[in-house]
This record gives structure tokens, sequence and C-alpha cells, in this order.
């Protein structure tokens, strides 16, 4: 585990097998961090090193009042300054959902780095207007609501949303654990990433998905039909793409099926 000053924000990261030659870097979802990706981390090599970081305005990263710190823009700089000072040269990088349009987002401005893409329930962003702009008044009023009701009152109602629906199948200790790790969020952490970084907000990217020429691979859950169709089209502007639909699981393929999900990073890893 360690704290890392970047750019006046402090990062929490944790590192894994530091002395291994392949790295792999983890980005969470919203009202995730790193904790989302302990199981997983224990199904990987010790061949590998793997980089877990809380994005600002989660976990233990800082969480900033300002909302100049959670713009799209921002947030890929802060990586790779992060990046530079941790000296990392070359990785395979795995986004999860928000993480995903982070990775993505951080892959077409700075490339050099990564080697490889592992995009888990992710989105280039929306391109109309009008969707855009819906989608930004909804994310700017749900970030309202947590700011004025607490985090509690948002867990309780974020948990129960159809996005997540199929994680009421699993253990109730992984319930728990994924609700543990929504409760240590901050309010204004959250609601700042909504504002800043939302789907509605990042600038789009389905006109740079040609330029992404390095290795993607696309994961989806067999329930989550709205991103299969999403990854479909992402698809068919990605050069070097695979899209794996992983049977049985929704939105995070990650927690609903850890081994299955660390079995597809360890396959795509090997190929490097």
């Amino acid at each position: 585990m360690a704290r890392v000053t970047v750019n006046e924000q402090s990062v929490h990261v944790e590192i894994y097998n530091e002395l291994a030659k392949k790295t792999l870097v983890l980005l969470h979802g919203f009202t995730g961090s790193t904790k989302t990706w302990q199981h997983v981390v224990k199904e990987l090599p010790a061949s590998v090193k793997i980089i877990a970081i809380d994005l600002i305005g989660h976990g233990q990263s800082t969480a900033p009042q300002t909302m100049d710190a959670y713009s799209m823009e921002v947030q890929i700089q802060l990586l790779e300054d992060l990046f530079e000072q941790l000296a990392i040269q070359a990785f395979t990088l795995v986004g999860y959902s928000m993480g995903g349009r982070v990775a993505l987002s951080y892959t077409a401005r700075f490339p050099k780095r990564v080697t490889q893409l592992i995009l888990e329930s992710a989105s280039p962003g929306l391109e109309g207007q009008a969707e855009r702009l819906a989608r930004k008044n909804a994310d700017d009023a749900l970030a309202d609501k947590i700011a004025q009701n607490g985090l509690q009152s948002f867990i309780e109602k974020w948990e129960n949303i159809p996005l997540f629906a199929s994680q009421k199948n699993l253990p109730q200790i992984i319930q728990a654990e994924i609700r543990n790790e929504r409760m240590m969020q901050r309010e204004i952490g959250l609601a700042n990433s909504l504002r800043g970084m939302g789907t509605g907000v990042m600038p789009a990217l389905w006109n740079q998905l040609q330029q992404i020429t390095m290795p993607v691979t696309l994961i989806t859950g067999e329930l989550d039909k709205k991103f299969i169709t999403l990854n479909e089209q992402m698809q068919q502007h990605l050069p070097k793409v695979n899209h794996i639909i992983v049977p049985a699981v929704g939105h995070a393929i990650h927690v609903e099926n850890p081994t299955k999900f660390a079995t597809i990073v360890k396959e795509t890893i090997s190929q490097i």
C-alpha cells in the first residue's frame, strides 16, 4: 500500500509483486476502490506486477471540494504523471465501467505506455448532444441527491438499480463486501465524480477508437444486454479487438465471477 502525491493530490495505490516484469494496472468503477479487485488479484500469477489505483474522489485517494479536479482531462493527466512518478513504462491497462471510460480516455491521449487494453462493461461516451445533455442532467440531479441526502440513502438506492440486479444472487458475504466498499466513500467525491467525469460530460471517444491500435479486449456479462450491444458497436471501430461475453453474470464480471475474469486477464497478458 502506498500513498503518492501527484499534482498536489494524494493518490492511494496498492502494488503487488513489485519486482515482476509484466505490469497490470487496475482502475475501478463508480463507488469502487482498489478493494473491488481483491478476489481477482488472488487468482493472478506472481509473475505479474499489479498496480490498483483509487481514482480521485474514491477510496482512500483525495476527494477535493473543487470541481476542477474531477474532469476527465485532469484525471487522465494525473494518471500519466503518476505512472511517470512510479517509473512504469509499459503495462496492460484494465478498467471497469467508469474506470473503463477513464482507461479508454487515457489510452486515446497517452497511448505510448499501454501495450494492451482490457475494458470491462465500458463505454466511449455519448455522441448526440440531446443524449449528452439528458445524461448530464440526470447525473447532476443524482449528485445533488448524494450531497443533500447523504451516502447511506444513495447507496440503498444505487445497489437496487437494474444494472446490479444479478449481484443479488451472490453469497451474502460478497454482497456485504460490496456494500462496505460503497459505504466507505465520501459524498463530495461521488457527487463531484458524477459532475466532472460522468458519461454525459466526458469527451466522446467514438471517433478516436480507430486510432487505438494496440490489442483491446472487451468484456461484458451475458445478462448486461445494454453493454453487450454497446460493445458490439465499439468492436466495429477498433482495429485489434476481441469481445468476450461471460455467461450468467451482469455488469460487474470481476465481482460476480472473479475466477473467470482473472482467467481472461491471464490469457490476455500471456500474449504479450
